[in-house]
């Protein structure tokens, strides 16, 4: 196990006790291409869901607005047929009477 340690001509690689100490200051930097495309992958993925949340929501509002106004228009007419029955049974108990 020496003799691979022995024999290997890598050494490590001095470390820059100013950029360590500074990393503001250390413009000198790389970045990993891996690290970054996930990175910006999983960014577009959240943007991706995020816009699918708002078109659920969009439409589920647009179903609840259609819903709502299916309600009222059929009341409205309710009310109205309501009212054209109580009238002429009005008018039938009057006519029958005279």
């Amino acid at each position: 196990m020496n003799e691979t340690l022995a024999a290997s001509d890598e050494t490590f690689p001095a470390a820059d006790a100013q950029a360590e100490l500074h990393p503001a200051q250390n413009e000198d930097f790389q970045v990993d291409p891996v690290s970054s495309d996930v990175a910006t992958a999983s960014l577009e993925n959240k943007e991706r869901a995020e816009e699918r949340r708002k078109k659920k929501a969009e439409e589920r509002t647009d179903a609840l607005q259609t819903l709502k106004s299916t309600i009222i228009v059929s009341g409205a007419i309710l009310a109205v047929v309501g009212a054209v029955f109580v009238v002429t049974k009005k008018l039938k108990a009057t006519s029958l009477l005279n």
